[in-house]
């Protein structure tokens, strides 16, 4: 990370770790075998790969057969979601049940099964700070349901689900569940034991390790069509001549992510709490979106009255302060989030809303510069367009 600039935008991607490059250089400077070959360097990939499998499998408390590796986040969303429903659909299960609020990979597997494959599905809504009511799910489940998929935090504001209630919930109706659990290395358990959860998502460079590499963690016994076919590699569940380096480095970044968890919290849980009254006290018609106890500590998603978020992130980057909206960007402009909107923000409110993502790397001495800032910004901003 260049040091002129202070980087807040941890929930996009994090820094790769120097101790997981130094894991995976062996793999990327030398030699590096395919896992399949049943020569001597083809064994060497397959003992590092099942070495990988087994520190993952730690983690989360499962069996290492229980571990797909997989291409990132997306892919193993995508293949937990579409390969569960399509292996249930001969079953009569054509009906999925998801959140308003989850991230676009669920979403948008969510409506490709509905497009192409004859799904139903139903979107649970959430309250004001961002939490699905258990109720709701109750009332959702039907005799058809394949699947539930809810994540476990939000990426734009950090709110954390009631994950093993839920996933109990679904249990008592026989139905499957599935959870995005992207967000949530180094700050939350993921013994998937205690949540109860049939299946979780993860990748890598969310933790410090490698971007282009995920886990899906699929319980023994859970059906699934795999979504990419070829070779037996991942026990014919992922087809494709496995990424040794990257999966080397996911498994070592989850195991510091995981024995520095406590330490990392608290670190990260003084410095949001210090951004996020610094800002409420600094600048009026300021608020927190989301839940303020119940959320991962890395995230703070901020509003301002009266100010568009495009206009405020072009003038942080200018001054070398990199954040995010949480919103895509459609033909240029950005689009008000849409798990702002369904936590009841009105499209102003959401559009005046930046996402402020702390790491291992962030300071104290950052969040002052960002709080000294920021309320010059703001206060340009809505000098040039005031509220009507």
């Amino acid at each position: 990370m260049p040091e002129h600039l202070l980087y807040f935008d941890y929930a996009a991607t994090t820094p790769l770790d120097p101790c997981v490059l130094e894991a995976m250089m062996p793999f990327l400077s030398g030699m590096s075998g395919n896992a399949s070959s049943i020569h001597q360097v083809g064994r060497a990939a397959l003992q590092a790969l099942d070495d990988a499998r087994e520190q993952v499998a730690f983690v989360l408390g499962c069996q290492p057969k229980e571990i797909v590796f997989t291409g990132g986040g997306s892919e193993s969303i995508n293949l937990a979601i579409k390969g569960v429903a399509m292996a249930l659909r001969a079953h009569g299960k054509t009906h999925v049940i998801s959140s308003a609020v989850e991230h676009h990979a669920v979403l948008h597997a969510i409506d490709y099964l509905v497009e192409y494959e004859g799904f139903r599905a139903t979107l649970l809504p959430v309250d004001r700070s961002g939490r699905v009511n258990p109720a709701d799910l109750s009332a959702a489940i039907r005799h058809e349901t394949a699947l539930v998929s809810v994540m476990y935090a939000n990426n734009e504001t950090g709110v954390i689900q009631p994950i093993a209630e839920l996933a109990a919930i679904c249990h008592e109706h026989g139905v499957l569940f599935h959870t995005d659990a992207v967000q949530a290395p180094g700050q939350l358990p993921l013994d998937v034991q205690a949540l109860g959860v049939d299946l979780l998502s993860l990748t890598a460079h969310k933790f410090y390790g490698p971007q282009g590499v995920g886990v899906l963690y699929m319980r023994r016994g859970t059906p699934l069509v795999p979504q990419i076919n070829g070779g037996a590699q991942e026990r014919r569940r992922r087809a494709g001549t496995e990424n040794i380096a990257g999966i080397v480095g996911l498994a070592t970044a989850l195991t510091i992510a995981e024995r520095e968890r406590a330490q990392y919290v608290h670190q990260l849980r003084t410095l949001s709490e210090r951004l996020i009254g610094g800002v409420l006290q600094r600048i009026p018609h300021s608020w927190l979106n989301g839940d303020r106890t119940c959320r991962l500590p890395s995230i703070v998603n901020l509003g301002f009255a009266c100010i568009e978020t495009e206009s405020l992130l072009l003038l942080l980057d200018q001054r070398g302060i990199c954040a995010s909206s949480g919103s895509a960007c459609t033909s240029g402009s950005l689009e008000p989030s849409h798990v702002l909107l369904a936590m009841g923000l009105s499209p102003e409110e959401a559009n005046g809303s930046i996402r402020f993502s702390l790491g291992r790397h962030t300071t104290a001495e950052q969040i002052e510069t960002l709080l000294e800032l920021l309320p010059d910004l703001v206060a340009q901003l809505r000098a040039v367009a005031p509220c009507a």
